[in-house]
């Protein structure tokens, strides 16, 4: 019997991939549950409707992770009354304001330099494996936050899909969900609707030519290997997940506990 899901993944019309993650299995038989923690791409373009979507789902906060190239770029989030909106930059996947540039202005030769034979895909392995290891602090925050008393929760960068998605990843490693279910959720990302739009300075065909889309397309994809790197980068670095959790994001067992009832069924 195909579980009924809650309707809370509208059609917004400026907020790219918004959704749930409630229902995601752990290891021991829990759910993750519905209404406490949810994931989107920025909120700079969200129109008056889907703010007040956004505001019927009683968040108590918004974790922003995009940088200050991100902001300038798309804006800042549509401010939500009553909801606690933090910023945390966490380091860009795609390097920021000359990472855009690149994307809206290069020629095809400057993309197959930069982005052809692997690099792009590389490039994002290796984005993905500095984050873990760099941004402990900000991931530390996140966690303690949502124990403490930060749900429901939205979690989101510029297109929803990296920083987001690692930030997600790491919280539900640590609710125990399963990993297939993780790589699934992160893996969502990639459905047609929610995919972030690539926007190139000029609206010809050559700009948007199939060479030109299949060099910029690794950037822009959920791809297991990218959430795979990060893993395998945890276990290389402390270990197994335990570890990393206690002694690289300071969540104690107490705390986590406490992480496991706010967020979980």
């Amino acid at each position: 019997m195909t579980q009924q899901i809650p309707s809370t993944e509208p059609e917004l019309a400026g907020v790219r991939n918004f959704r749930d993650v409630g229902g995601l299995p752990t290891v021991d038989g829990r759910r993750v549950r519905y209404g406490v923690l949810f994931r989107s791409g920025h909120l700079a373009h969200a129109t008056e409707e889907d703010a007040e979507f956004l505001s019927s789902l009683g968040l108590n906060t918004i974790f922003d992770f995009r940088n200050a190239a991100d902001q300038k770029l798309e804006g800042p989030d549509v401010e939500l009354p009553g909801v606690l909106n933090v910023n945390l930059p966490l380091s860009d996947p795609a390097d920021g304001s000359g990472f855009w540039k690149m994307v809206r202005d290069g020629e095809i030769d400057q993309l197959r330099e930069l982005l052809g034979d692997g690099k792009a895909a590389n490039r994002m392995v290796v984005s993905y494996r500095t984050i873990i290891k760099e941004r402990t602090a900000e991931h530390a925050r996140v966690l303690r936050s949502l124990a403490e008393d930060s749900v429901p929760a939205l979690m989101h960068c510029a297109a929803g899909k990296d920083r987001a998605g690692l930030s997600i990843a790491v919280t539900l490693l640590a609710l125990g969900v399963e990993r297939e279910a993780i790589v699934a959720d992160y893996l969502e990302s990639n459905a047609k609707h929610r995919r972030y739009k690539v926007h190139r300075s000029s609206s010809s065909a050559s700009a948007y030519s199939p060479e030109v889309m299949e060099l910029l397309n690794p950037l822009f994809e959920a791809r297991a290997e990218y959430l795979t790197a990060a893993f395998e980068t945890i276990e290389e670095t402390w270990g197994d997940v335990d570890t990393y959790l206690e002694q690289g994001l300071g969540l104690t067992p107490e705390l986590r506990e406490l992480l496991r009832e706010r967020l979980l069924d």
